[in-house]
């Protein structure tokens, strides 16, 4: 059984300051690697003067992430995206992607201020954004006459399912999204109303 983890609650950017170099850093709920593209070339076209923008990002659970990935956009090896994705992991969330765009005021900061300014940008939006619980979810198809519509969708709404597709035709055919963790309270149900159910694989 994969377990739940906490994934960001939404798009949040904060601001930070070091030696008059501006570090912007977003983060955001990510999926996929298509929409980590989605997300930098938003941060690009928001920002094309920044001087750098570093990123790094996992998706799937914490400590056993399907994927991860960091870029240090030219800083010099290891002095951005790797403290990005260090501050990722420290934080226990999985689907997220940061990106820091800096601004260049001027003052060198050396690999060392590079580090802790990366790293601390990181910090600053991952402590303030909220946090949603990811839970795994199986899809089951279905198949059931016109009066079992109604009772599922009640046991969907009070158990935290979602419909996600219904075809109307001789019968109601459905595919349904049942967090893991209910998906024997789901069978139960099923057979219960003798709904013609699979879930996939």
């Amino acid at each position: 059984m994969k377990k739940d983890y906490p994934v960001p609650a939404s798009f949040l950017e904060r601001e930070t300051e070091v030696k008059k170099s501006r570090f912007i850093a977003r983060v955001a709920p990510v999926g996929s690697r298509d929409e980590v593209k989605d997300w930098l070339e938003k941060a690009h076209q928001d920002h094309p003067d920044a001087r750098h923008i570093c990123w790094a990002y996992q998706v799937g659970r914490p400590g056993s992430a399907a994927e991860a990935a960091m870029n240090d956009d030219g800083e010099p090896s290891g002095t951005a995206g790797k403290p990005i994705l260090s501050v990722i992991q420290h934080k226990d969330m999985g689907d997220v992607l940061v990106m820091v765009i800096r601004y260049f005021g001027g003052i060198k900061l050396g690999a060392g201020g590079l580090v802790r300014a990366y790293a601390g940008a990181a910090e600053s939006v991952l402590s303030e954004v909220g946090r949603v619980v990811h839970k795994p979810l199986s899809a089951a198809n279905i198949t059931m006459g016109f009066a079992d519509e109604q009772p599922l969708r009640h046991w969907c709404d009070m158990n935290a399912a979602e419909l996600d597709s219904v075809t109307y035709g001789a019968s109601v055919a459905a595919r349904v999204l049942v967090p893991e963790d209910q998906a024997e309270v789901f069978s139960a149900f099923c057979d219960a109303h003798k709904l013609d159910y699979s879930f996939e694989t």
